[in-house]
């Protein structure tokens, strides 16, 4: 039973550390894309 509740448990931290790195990284692309639209007004 111990073993069952330890893997679920690394499942879980596992996923929400994948789905952090996939938010971060969303977050990333926005930034830039905002960037590229400033940079295109000022012109």
């Amino acid at each position: 039973m111990k073993n069952i509740s330890a893997l679920i448990l690394l499942v879980a931290a596992l996923g929400s550390l994948a789905g952090c790195n996939t938010v971060n990284g969303f977050g990333k692309d926005v930034q830039q894309a905002g960037e590229k639209m400033q940079d295109a007004s000022k012109k």
